[in-house]
């Protein structure tokens, strides 16, 4: 579809209604889903064939709607006047910013950029909510930076896309996390190093400078995951006395009906709603303050590989 007015108002409907559109940004084209919609986000997973669930860029219209998503320091603000553009911050999450846990891996921070493409911004705009949109490509395939591109890597697999023509950048935005303890290079990518410590007024730390556990997290960078306080049993076949349940499917284990608190990650046993539901469900299970979660198990496939490979994460001794 041509990114005219009607180009732009498609895009915005089928965002509304769960779908996945790609777009020009000006660094490559994105697969755009609504940054709200686990399910959504679910599915843009699946199209992609990604092997993992790793953080993904919030894309907004404006600062002013990224400031709605995360919380700025100093260098974050100075940051800021270089949108739009190939930028990403990496910043600690607001409150209730409405924003799917599956977008941020479950994480407390938030990875978000405003784009320099004007159909992109117009795409967002009219939608009216965050779009995250990881490149429009199945996992491990080059980076996309046409419309012919998306449609010989993702056709079948989307619901639409927008053509805007070539991109200019061709490259992925940098990203630098601002998150209290100076600012970190985490990729670089469309905006250089010296253009980014020109504004701040001081050099970038590199994440090998950083101590281990303050490390950064962000797409692409680092294989970070949440990590609950309670103890994961995974693969489990019975429920024992004290532990909450996360759930798959209708069979449920011996001791179920005695579980501290229970989560199903799909009764219909869906890798995509199961997806979906992953990280608040452990965020729910973990709240309910039992010392440990019984995990059912859940199969490899399809979206079950990047399911297993968070609850393998989870369940690493800390």
């Amino acid at each position: 579809m041509k990114a005219d007015r009607a180009g732009i108002a498609a895009a915005a409907r089928s965002l509304a209604a769960g779908g996945l559109v790609a777009f020009p940004t000006e660094t490559v084209y994105g697969l755009g889903a609504d940054a709200t919609n686990g399910a959504a986000i679910a599915r843009l997973y699946a199209a992609k064939g990604r092997p993992a669930f790793n953080p993904l860029i919030a894309h907004v219209a404006d600062t002013a709607a990224a400031r709605r998503l995360a919380r700025f320091d100093a260098a974050a603000e100075r940051l800021a006047g270089l949108w739009p553009g190939p930028l990403t911050l990496v910043l600690p999450q607001s409150p209730d910013n409405g924003v799917a846990d599956l977008a941020t891996a479950g994480l407390d921070t938030i990875a978000v950029r405003v784009p320099g493409h004007a159909v992109a911004r117009d795409i967002i705009a009219a939608f009216g909510q965050p779009v995250v949109a990881p490149s429009a490509n199945r996992s491990g395939h080059v980076s996309p930076t046409t419309a012919e591109h998306v449609l010989a890597d993702l056709r079948g697999r989307i619901d639409l896309i927008v053509d805007g023509g070539p991109t200019s950048v061709g490259l992925e935005s940098t990203i630098v996390a601002c998150l209290g303890a100076g600012a970190v290079l985490l990729r670089p990518g469309g905006i250089p190093r010296h253009a980014i410590e020109q504004r701040l007024g001081r050099s970038l730390a590199d994440p090998a400078a950083a101590p281990e556990e303050d490390a950064p997290r962000a797409p692409g960078q680092l294989a970070s995951h949440y990590a609950p306080r309670a103890r994961l049993r995974l693969n489990a076949d019975v429920v024992r006395p004290g532990e909450a349940l996360l759930a798959f499917g209708k069979k449920l284990p011996p001791g179920a009906e005695a579980a501290a608190a229970m989560r199903n990650l799909s009764d219909t046993a869906d890798l995509v709603e199961a997806a979906a539901n992953l990280f608040s469900h452990l965020r729910a299970l973990d709240a309910a303050g039992a010392a440990t979660i019984a995990v059912m198990p859940v199969p490899q496939d399809g979206l079950g590989e990047a399911i297993n490979d968070r609850l393998q994460r989870a369940a690493a001794p800390r």
